[in-house]
């Protein structure tokens, strides 16, 4: 991967990880233990019928799978990024070959060549 073609990477890399902690901002806020957690907002219920709070909570159980997501492809995303910064990306986590440049520039984060994939 020639050096045009790693900055192209790193920058989808950093518009997808600064648009995913867009998202979990709207309804989790991050928590640093452990490192690039984030924690789904438990709504207040306060003052609210027994109807609301329970849409509230069923909203809140329906977001929890939403943020473990998004956290695991941010993971991802941060994973990639520092692998740039090492000299290290684009090589298979498996079997340490190259991966694709057609792969990478669809799923700039993945760890994986097509054939350990």
């Amino acid at each position: 991967m020639n050096k045009k073609q790693l900055e192209e990477v790193k920058e989808k890399l950093e518009k997808s990880k600064t648009s995913l902690e867009e998202m979990l901002k709207t309804f989790a806020k991050k928590d640093d233990i452990p490192k690039g957690d984030w924690d789904t907002v438990f709504p207040k219920t306060e003052g609210s019928s027994m109807e609301e709070k329970a849409d509230e909570v069923e909203e809140y159980s329906s977001l929890l799978p939403v943020e473990h997501a998004l956290e695991i492809k941010l993971k991802n995303i941060n994973d990639a990024l520092k692998k740039i910064e090492e000299g290290a990306y684009g090589k298979c986590e498996k079997c340490e070959k190259d991966i694709s440049h057609k792969k990478l520039s669809l799923t700039p984060e993945t760890k994986l060549c097509h054939d350990c994939s």
